[in-house]
């Protein structure tokens, strides 16, 4: 009796590590399980045919164990000519066999898979690349809530012109408001309370709310105090720089978000404003409700001139933007630049009322906002100052943030705020003022300023390109 062949080599790992064999991969003791019993059946066929058995025709017995041509392999029918496929012997209920490939071992391709280094093949490009290399940044959806409402404050102040403007002509366009427009529309023409200098639309209710807090905070904004400012004077503060919106004269002067009262009890301040602005519906009763007034002459002689505690105008204060529209086209980040040789109107004002003069300046004002630079675009800074000569107010081409992102919108960026109050010069009153005191106070009041930049500036102003410069 033939007996079967068997594989001299060991197939468990332990034998094999005995004999410094390495270890057989699965497919091999696969494929050598087949040979054996493929091997094993063709001598039990041989066996079974020579015992002389009975001749008549039998069923063949099905070969358990050999490799079918057409095996069903993962819902369809698998022919196994791929020599580098094995099928296992293994069947599943529903008839599929498990199928297996040597590792690393291109099917479709009939050979190893190998990494290519110097391939011909041009690839385009990939989806959302540019998203990821977008210079847009979008805010995450996970905002404080404190940070949404600041946003809110400011977008709203921002806004108010327009906005306001606009729900005057949507009640202009209801018939049914007619009525009221038209004696309110009389009144806007015939009243003086953006000059009168009485402040009798002024609300320090409002001026108090804590929504001023939380504009203040945005950036933040802080302010400061170089030296106390007396009740028994009044006093001409000059703010510098403009910037393109002036948001920290805004803080500083026309709320209490920054505590002005805290540090200067018994001084009611001011903040002045275009008089034009005193003509538009609704926006007008914003600007009066927050204490603004105008900078005309006759604005500014009255409130310093009438009330206070003695009734001529003692404890009142004015601010007054020195630099004027005209500095907001030189509003660029990490300079400043002020409008401030031939500016000699607010030295006049102070000796004709007997008002100190006070320096204010407001380190980052001007990096709240980018706009076009006169070098790079010098014909369009000439056709801003052109507009300006016609219209009386340049239109500086400026942006910033987004509601939504960081670097696309005209929300002014998150950056600090330091307005510093300066030591209030003290000014003789003359109801003529003469050239030489004026150019004396005017030269007194540039050495305070200086002096404020060159003690701070190293602590507010770390990230400057130039240092301050007076121009025109």
């Amino acid at each position: 009796m033939a007996t079967a062949v068997l594989n001299p080599e060991p197939s468990l790992l332990a034998e094999r590590q005995q004999q410094h064999l390495p270890p057989k991969s699965y497919v091999d003791a696969a494929a050598e399980n087949l040979d054996t019993f493929s091997r094993q059946d063709q001598h039990s066929q041989e066996l079974y045919a020579s015992q002389g058995e009975d001749e008549a025709p039998r069923t063949p017995r099905r070969n358990m164990h050999k490799k079918s041509g057409s095996l069903r392999v993962n819902g369809h029918t698998e022919e196994s000519k791929d020599p580098h496929v094995v099928i296992e012997r293994f069947e599943e209920k529903d008839g599929e066999h498990l199928v297996s490939i040597p590792p690393g071992w291109d099917r479709k391709r009939g050979k190893p898979l190998v990494a290519r280094r110097n391939s011909e093949l041009v690839s385009g490009r990939k989806a959302g690349a540019r998203w990821e290399q977008s210079r847009i940044h979008f805010a995450p959806l996970s905002v404080p809530l404190k940070r949404r409402f600041q946003t809110l404050v400011v977008l709203a102040h921002t806004l108010s012109v327009a906005a306001l403007l606009s729900t005057f002509f949507l009640t202009c366009a209801i018939p049914l408001f007619w009525p009221l427009l038209i004696p309110y529309l009389i009144y806007v023409l015939i009243s003086n309370a953006g000059y009168s200098g009485t402040l009798s639309h002024r609300s320090d209710f409002i001026r108090s709310l804590p929504m001023w807090s939380l504009f203040a905070s945005y950036f933040p904004a802080r302010l400061h105090r170089s030296a106390v400012l007396p009740p028994t004077r009044k006093y001409v503060l000059g703010y510098h720089p403009h910037g393109i919106i002036s948001h920290g004269a805004f803080a500083a002067f026309a709320t209490e978000a920054l505590g002005f009262s805290q540090l200067f009890p018994g001084i009611k301040n001011t903040l002045l404003t275009l008089d034009t602005n005193f003509h538009v519906p609704f926006y007008r009763e914003y600007a009066l409700i927050m204490g603004l007034q105008s900078v005309s002459r006759e604005s500014c002689e009255n409130i310093l001139s009438k009330g206070g505690a003695n009734g001529e105008g003692m404890g009142r204060a004015i601010t007054i933007v020195v630099g004027g529209a005209r500095e907001s086209l030189d509003a660029q980040p990490h300079s400043l630049r002020l409008v401030l040789k031939r500016r000699k109107g607010f030295v006049k004002l102070a000796i004709r009322t007997g008002a100190d003069l006070v320096p204010v300046l407001a380190f980052g004002e001007n990096e709240l906002y980018d706009q076009v630079q006169p070098e790079q675009h010098p014909l369009i800074h000439k056709m801003q100052l052109v507009v300006k000569k016609v219209l009386g107010f340049p239109v500086p081409l400026f942006h910033a943030r987004g509601v939504f992102n960081y670097d696309v919108g005209m929300m002014p960026y998150r950056r600090p705020l330091n307005v510093v109050v300066g030591r209030p010069i003290k000014v003789e009153q003359a109801s003529k003022p003469a050239d030489d005191y004026v150019d004396e106070l005017h030269g007194m009041y540039v050495k305070e300023l200086e002096r404020i930049w060159e003690e701070w500036k190293d602590e507010f102003a770390m990230e400057r390109t130039e240092e301050l410069v007076i121009v025109e």
